[in-house]
């Protein structure tokens, strides 16, 4: 019997990457998405759209069907509670810490109250692109 646990999926999917040698930031270019966003999509963080899928596939080719299948399927969105002991992590994790309830209060006043997904990304992605990741 095949192991499809979101943990073996992940090991699968980091290994076409591997193999193909790209970054996260070569993948991001090549498709149109953000670094972030495909590196969410190999991690089973994020959900792949089905109009996003064929630039996928042109930068990793490796991808089978069944991974990419896998891929479209609702994330379980999950962290490993020792992740926050990484370095990076933790200072991110400080920083979200100390500006997040000005940051909260500002998505309130531009977008209303409460915060969905959609536009966490959204306010990254933007992000992002003004420093130019």
């Amino acid at each position: 019997m095949e192991d499809n646990s979101k943990a073996s999926i992940v090991k699968k999917l980091q290994a076409v990457k591997q193999e193909n040698g790209k970054s996260y930031s070569e993948l991001a270019e090549e498709t149109g998405l953000t670094n972030v966003y495909v590196a969410q999509l190999l991690k089973r963080q994020a959900q792949l759209k089905p109009q996003t899928a064929p630039k996928l596939r042109a930068a990793l080719p490796e991808l089978t069907d069944d991974l990419l299948e896998e891929m479209m399927r609702h994330p379980l969105r999950s962290y490993d509670p020792h992740l926050i002991q990484d370095p990076t992590v933790y200072r991110l994790n400080e920083a979200v810490m100390h500006f997040g309830e000005s940051i909260k209060e500002i998505i309130n006043e531009d977008f209303g109250d409460g915060m969905s997904y959609m536009l966490c990304h959204s306010i990254f992605t933007a992000y992002c692109l003004k420093r130019g990741y």
